[in-house]
């Protein structure tokens, strides 16, 4: 029988395939003869799913219960009257300061990419490669932010239940990475700032003071669209999309109609009509639609049923485990997921307004596939973990003694 973090890993491989297959249809011209398996086989996505499965493995080796042992440490003297207030914010300012240098890094006038208007990629040039090595700062700081809040609630736990000394500067810091991101990508703030509230609640804090800061947090997004005029069109399409179908409500009709064209099953894997230059975007935001058309409700109900079982199953890794920052961790990552792949689906179905969020391991995506890939590879980790508990009679999954040696893993 499989352990949940092999059907963890198996989901990963299952949604990439998926990803690499769909990539090469959506990326189809109306001249190509079409996409051979050698073809396939040799296309930058296919490399890209082999990085991100090497990634995940990687991770799932990585002793995640020592280096729990190491951050994740309560810090109980911190729950002294003496203590100062803001205190918090110190633990918090060297993840603060790298996070602003990668998404600072995206304006640098070399290694700088600029994408339809938006600053959002830095490159890595590689002798005659070009630009095959981009990544995207943004993504690499929304899988950090889940490490970050994950050690602070661990570190700050006796606190975490009190305004000004535990949740305040957790939340200062969530909400100033997310204006750093948020000018350039909206979508991905967000999501790091849902994320970093699941992990805050489950560690403790309390649900009423999250909602003190609701109204703050509704007038920045507010600010942040009727900032942008091309957000205020997003979301004016969004109410009627058929009021200016050739330009604003243009990505959501298309959209929608490659949807709704697939039917039960499909037009059939390749065959699909709106890729030929219709629909914008349908190699990464707006993949799923492809999938729709091209697969049918049949094939878009089998890759969300992959996407629930990976959901479900970390989510059981998760509630397994013992040690605080393992569990925060886990639960951020899976959280992330979830949120997003919910998110991307709203958007390409029409219940949400236009938005560049990508369907987790299924769109096109180089750094976004590896980061994601070894995330969810560390439930993996913490799942092997488990599995060593048990095979030395312990049944409950009791912590080791931070900081010792692991045992050998079968």
């Amino acid at each position: 029988m499989l352990r949940p973090g092999q059907v963890v890993a198996l989901c990963v491989i299952a949604l990439l395939t998926v990803g690499v297959v769909m990539v090469n249809s959506a990326g189809m011209t109306v001249l190509a003869e079409g996409v051979s398996p050698k073809a396939l086989l040799l296309s930058r996505a296919t490399i890209y799913m082999a990085l991100a499965v090497a990634a995940m493995f990687a991770a799932s080796r990585l002793p995640v219960r020592r280096l729990a042992g190491y951050f994740g440490e309560p810090d109980h003297a911190l729950a002294h009257p003496g203590v100062p207030l803001f205190s918090g914010l110190s633990f918090l300012i060297s993840p603060a300061v790298l996070f602003v240098v990668l998404l600072a890094l995206v304006y640098a006038p070399v290694i700088g990419k600029e994408v339809n208007g938006a600053n959002r990629w830095i490159r890595l040039p590689v002798p005659g490669l070009g630009d095959a090595l981009s990544v995207q700062p943004s993504e690499i700081v929304k899988w950090g932010m889940i490490g970050a809040i994950a050690w602070y609630c661990c570190r700050r736990a006796p606190v975490l239940p009190q305004f000004w000394r535990g949740l305040f500067p957790a939340l200062v810091f969530t909400g100033a990475m997310a204006v750093f991101i948020v000018v350039e990508d909206l979508g991905t703030g967000v999501l790091v700032v849902a994320g970093s509230c699941v992990i805050l609640l489950a560690a403790g804090a309390r649900f009423w003071h999250f909602m003190m800061f609701v109204p703050l947090g509704l007038a920045g997004l507010g600010l942040a669209i009727f900032k942008s005029p091309y957000r205020v069109q997003r979301v004016l399409a969004f109410l009627d999309p058929y009021a200016d179908p050739e330009k604003s409500g243009y990505h959501m009709i298309q959209s929608m109609s490659a949807v709704a064209g697939g039917e039960v099953f499909g037009r059939g894997l390749g065959h699909g009509q709106q890729k030929f230059g219709y629909l914008p975007e349908d190699e990464t935001d707006f993949l799923f639609a492809i999938v729709c058309e091209e697969l049918g409700v049949a094939g878009a109900a089998a890759v969300i049923g992959v996407l629930l079982l990976l959901i479900w199953t970390g989510l059981g890794i998760v509630k397994r485990e013992r040690d605080s920052f393992l569990r925060l961790m886990g639960l951020g990552i899976i959280a992330t997921v979830g949120i997003q792949a919910i998110i991307n689906l709203a958007v390409v179905t029409g219940m949400a307004p236009t938005k560049g969020i990508a369907l987790p391991l299924v769109s096109r995506g180089g750094s976004g596939w590896i980061l994601t890939a070894f995330s969810l590879g560390l439930l993996w980790a913490i799942d092997r973990t488990q599995s060593r508990s048990l095979l030395v009679g312990d049944e409950e999954g009791v912590i080791e003694t931070p900081g010792a040696p692991p045992s050998p893993v079968a």
